[in-house]
């Protein structure tokens, strides 16, 4: 499949212009800071794809300020009091007791045991592990749910911290790798991830294909993504 790559400025938005072997042209508008894509057939030019970027300015302009406009949480210090979310659920923490390290969870409290000499950092590594382990026990039963409806198998699945994506996938290898984050967010984002990367498996670019896949094994992918990128930001920068 061949691809060409330009940048374009519309009314003062930059938009990343990928031409691929696509019949339709899509506007993307990625969290957390609205950046803007399009995937454009090799058919038509730059004059016409920025005439198109024009059309949807209104649009692309809604989309930006919406992402730009979502709750963001102050920085965590792993404190006593702090919020924290855990598959879409916002908690108190609490980190009061000194004891081997762990996580756990009662009721609306987040237990987060640390020697007492811990340091913020130290307490942040430990909770960070705790939603990686969070996440690689929700995802086999994903697995096992929808390899079999699309008709693909994934090669491994690997929990790696990415600035700026939910997910991604190595079509050579057959690798998934997904953002701990995710952990955070509702579960219905988490099997809309995993959908949307095994699917890639079989469709390398979002053209129509890709999206004729999505549509008939998750109808309602569109509102999960959706409510995947209004969710809560983490305080760190994505870049």
């Amino acid at each position: 499949m061949s691809t060409d790559k330009q940048r374009l400025v519309v009314a003062g938005i930059g938009v990343d212009v990928v031409f691929e072997d696509i019949k339709n042209l899509h506007i993307s508008v990625y969290p957390p800071d609205g950046r803007v894509r399009v995937a454009a057939p090799h058919r038509l030019d730059a004059d016409a794809v920025r005439l198109a970027i024009i059309q949807r300015l209104s649009w692309i302009k809604t989309q930006r300020a919406e992402l730009r406009a979502a709750d963001r949480q102050s920085e965590r210090r792993m404190l006593s009091g702090e919020s924290h979310y855990v598959w879409g659920a916002r908690l108190r923490l609490d980190a009061s007791r000194a004891g081997r390290s762990r996580v756990t969870i009662s009721g609306q409290t987040m237990w987060l045991t640390t020697p007492a000499e811990y340091t913020e950092e130290q307490k942040r590594a430990v909770l960070d592990r705790w939603y990686r382990r969070q996440l690689k026990e929700a995802v086999p039963a994903l697995l096992e749910k929808w390899q079999p409806i699309i008709g693909v198998e994934a090669g491994k699945v690997v929990v790696r911290r990415m600035k700026t994506k939910w997910g991604t996938c190595q079509t050579r290898s057959r690798a998934i790798w997904l953002n701990p984050e995710l952990a955070k967010k509702n579960p219905r984002c988490l099997e809309y991830i995993v959908v949307h990367e095994l699917t890639h498996l079989i469709e390398r670019t979002h053209n129509d294909h890709f999206t004729e896949l999505m549509d008939l094994h998750m109808p309602d992918w569109r509102s999960r993504r959706d409510e995947l990128n209004q969710a809560p930001l983490a305080a760190e920068e994505w870049g």
